[in-house]
């Protein structure tokens, strides 16, 4: 998952970085409320979690906004050194969707992250994921298309998921190269454009068949499901082959 983190602390926010990055997530630190929030107009992130105490603005006035401003309900973690019941419910109201008081308990805050993951994104915690005629094996890493399986390479299948698993959702250039690509994404905009392409011919995206993959210039991709058509025409291959990473 990709996770911004805002801490003016410089000890906290480089613990809760190496933290997040040894479970295996993507980590984006942040100092500045205005930082984030700059952020947070263009990029896409799974998952951000705040300090209440910082600098110009507060935590709180930050998830307030995040909340009235954006059009993505991704969850918001505080993790604060406020303790008191009545800042925790102005919290919760505020749009935060849990809460965790300093000093960090590891135990804990594994447990309120994935508690928190499971619950915002239960198609991904799937073994599953059915969309329309599009069916997805996350054990075996297929992809069948009304029952037949569909050729895909090792990274189109993981960007496929993806995009059908935040359907309808913006998603940024750099949250999809690094949810695929990991380490390499700064190398490989091109090469999702490529990806990108090939999904839409292999899987039949277009609009007389239900569904629609469109580029945001600069920002990223949007998978959305249109009506659905009487009869799907998109090309599916006669056999599954999931070949080595591109």
């Amino acid at each position: 998952m990709r996770i911004a983190v805002l801490e003016d602390d410089d000890a906290q926010r480089d613990w809760m970085n190496s933290f997040l990055m040894a479970l295996g997530h993507v980590c984006h630190p942040y100092a500045t409320a205005q930082g984030l929030m700059r952020d947070l107009r263009r990029e896409s992130f799974d998952l951000v979690v705040m300090d209440w105490n910082l600098p110009q603005l507060s935590g709180l006035e930050v998830v307030r906004w995040m909340r009235t401003n954006l059009s993505s309900r991704m969850p918001v973690l505080f993790v604060t050194s406020h303790l008191d019941e009545a800042d925790l419910v102005e919290a919760l109201k505020s749009g935060a969707d849990d809460y965790m008081c300093k000093p960090v308990r590891v135990p804990e805050l594994m447990a309120r992250l994935h508690a928190l993951l499971r619950r915002a994104y239960p198609q991904q915690a799937s073994e599953t994921l059915v969309v329309g005629d599009y069916t997805f094996d996350q054990n075996a890493k297929t992809l069948s298309l009304r029952g037949t399986p569909v050729d895909l390479k090792h990274r189109e299948y993981e960007l496929a998921y993806l995009l059908f698993s935040r359907l309808g959702e913006l998603l940024s250039r750099k949250y999809l190269q690094e949810s695929v690509w990991g380490s390499q994404a700064d190398a490989i905009s091109r090469t999702l454009d490529t990806h990108v392409s090939r999904l839409r011919v292999k899987l039949g995206l277009r609009p007389e068949n239900g569904f629609r993959l469109s580029s945001v210039y600069s920002l990223g991709y949007r998978l959305e499901l249109l009506a659905s058509p009487a009869a799907p025409s998109a090309p599916v291959a006669s056999t599954l082959k999931i070949a080595p990473p591109a």
